[in-house]
Protein backbone atom coordinates (compact mmCIF):
# COMPACT_ATOMS: atom_id res chain seq x y z
CA UNK A 1 0.00 0.00 0.00
CA UNK A 2 1.24 3.48 -0.83
CA UNK A 3 2.66 5.55 1.98
CA UNK A 4 3.31 8.64 -0.16
CA UNK A 5 2.17 12.01 1.12
CA UNK A 6 -1.08 13.14 -0.43
CA UNK A 7 -0.23 15.96 -2.83
CA UNK A 8 -1.71 16.86 -6.20
CA UNK A 9 1.38 15.59 -8.07
CA UNK A 10 1.34 12.25 -6.18
CA UNK A 11 -2.42 11.90 -6.67
CA UNK A 12 -2.07 12.74 -10.38
CA UNK A 13 0.67 10.13 -10.84
CA UNK A 14 -1.49 7.45 -9.22
CA UNK A 15 -4.58 8.39 -11.26
CA UNK A 16 -2.75 8.72 -14.59
CA UNK A 17 -0.71 5.57 -13.89
CA UNK A 18 -3.88 3.61 -13.08
CA UNK A 19 -2.26 2.58 -9.78
CA UNK A 20 -5.15 1.29 -7.66
CA UNK A 21 -2.93 0.35 -4.70
CA UNK A 22 -1.43 3.83 -4.46
CA UNK A 23 -4.85 5.45 -4.77
CA UNK A 24 -6.34 3.30 -1.99
CA UNK A 25 -3.37 4.23 0.21
CA UNK A 26 -4.50 7.86 0.19
CA UNK A 27 -7.86 7.02 1.86
CA UNK A 28 -8.76 6.76 5.54
CA UNK A 29 -10.09 3.37 6.68
CA UNK A 30 -13.61 4.77 7.08
CA UNK A 31 -13.60 7.03 4.00
CA UNK A 32 -16.70 7.61 1.89
CA UNK A 33 -16.78 8.27 -1.85
CA UNK A 34 -19.97 9.75 -3.29
CA UNK A 35 -20.35 9.54 -7.08
CA UNK A 36 -22.97 11.56 -8.92
CA UNK A 37 -23.67 10.87 -12.59
CA UNK A 38 -26.48 10.09 -15.03
CA UNK A 39 -27.13 6.73 -13.33
CA UNK A 40 -26.73 8.06 -9.76
CA UNK A 41 -28.42 11.48 -9.39
CA UNK A 42 -27.80 13.80 -6.43
CA UNK A 43 -30.82 12.38 -4.59
CA UNK A 44 -29.40 8.83 -4.90
CA UNK A 45 -25.61 9.02 -5.36
CA UNK A 46 -23.51 5.88 -5.51
CA UNK A 47 -21.78 5.72 -2.10
CA UNK A 48 -18.71 3.62 -1.46
CA UNK A 49 -18.03 3.23 2.26
CA UNK A 50 -14.77 1.99 3.72
CA UNK A 51 -11.40 0.94 2.37
CA UNK A 52 -12.62 -2.46 1.07
CA UNK A 53 -15.35 -0.93 -1.14
CA UNK A 54 -12.98 1.81 -2.29
CA UNK A 55 -10.28 -0.75 -3.14
CA UNK A 56 -12.76 -2.78 -5.22
CA UNK A 57 -13.84 0.38 -7.07
CA UNK A 58 -10.28 1.46 -7.93
CA UNK A 59 -9.27 -2.08 -8.90
CA UNK A 60 -12.14 -2.05 -11.39
CA UNK A 61 -11.54 1.46 -12.76
CA UNK A 62 -7.74 1.10 -12.96
CA UNK A 63 -8.12 -2.27 -14.67
CA UNK A 64 -10.06 -0.79 -17.58
CA UNK A 65 -8.37 -0.04 -20.90
CA UNK A 66 -8.64 3.74 -20.69
CA UNK A 67 -6.50 6.81 -20.16
CA UNK A 68 -6.79 9.35 -17.34
CA UNK A 69 -5.43 12.89 -17.31
CA UNK A 70 -5.64 15.20 -14.30
CA UNK A 71 -6.03 18.67 -15.77
CA UNK A 72 -6.38 21.09 -12.90
CA UNK A 73 -5.94 20.77 -9.19
CA UNK A 74 -5.87 22.97 -6.13
CA UNK A 75 -5.04 22.15 -2.53
CA UNK A 76 -5.88 24.38 0.40
CA UNK A 77 -5.28 22.97 3.86
CA UNK A 78 -7.49 19.93 4.28
CA UNK A 79 -9.25 20.23 0.91
CA UNK A 80 -8.29 19.21 -2.62
CA UNK A 81 -10.25 19.76 -5.83
CA UNK A 82 -9.35 18.62 -9.32
CA UNK A 83 -10.74 17.81 -12.74
CA UNK A 84 -9.82 14.93 -14.97
CA UNK A 85 -10.53 13.73 -18.47
CA UNK A 86 -10.65 10.06 -19.37
CA UNK A 87 -10.93 8.25 -22.69
CA UNK A 88 -11.75 4.70 -23.71
CA UNK A 89 -10.14 3.14 -26.82
CA UNK A 90 -13.49 3.37 -28.68
CA UNK A 91 -13.38 7.16 -28.33
CA UNK A 92 -15.87 7.47 -25.45
CA UNK A 93 -14.87 10.39 -23.25
CA UNK A 94 -15.50 10.98 -19.54
CA UNK A 95 -15.10 14.20 -17.54
CA UNK A 96 -14.91 14.25 -13.73
CA UNK A 97 -14.85 17.04 -11.15
CA UNK A 98 -13.80 15.89 -7.68
CA UNK A 99 -13.65 17.48 -4.23
CA UNK A 100 -11.74 15.78 -1.40
CA UNK A 101 -11.89 16.43 2.34
CA UNK A 102 -8.85 15.31 4.32
CA UNK A 103 -8.55 14.25 7.95
CA UNK A 104 -5.07 13.57 9.29
CA UNK A 105 -3.61 13.75 5.79
CA UNK A 106 -5.92 11.02 4.42
CA UNK A 107 -9.01 11.34 2.24
CA UNK A 108 -12.06 11.05 4.50
CA UNK A 109 -14.76 12.18 2.06
CA UNK A 110 -14.85 12.48 -1.71
CA UNK A 111 -17.55 13.79 -4.00
CA UNK A 112 -17.19 13.19 -7.72
CA UNK A 113 -19.52 14.43 -10.45
CA UNK A 114 -18.91 12.69 -13.75
CA UNK A 115 -20.36 12.85 -17.23
CA UNK A 116 -19.59 10.70 -20.22
CA UNK A 117 -20.45 10.45 -23.89
CA UNK A 118 -23.55 8.42 -24.61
Amino acid sequence: MNRATLTIPNLSRAIEGRDASSLVGFYADNAVIRIIDQDNPPSRPNELKGREAIAAYFTDVCGRAMTHKVEAGVMDGDRIAFTQRCAYPDGTRVFCATALELVGGKIARQTTVQAWDS
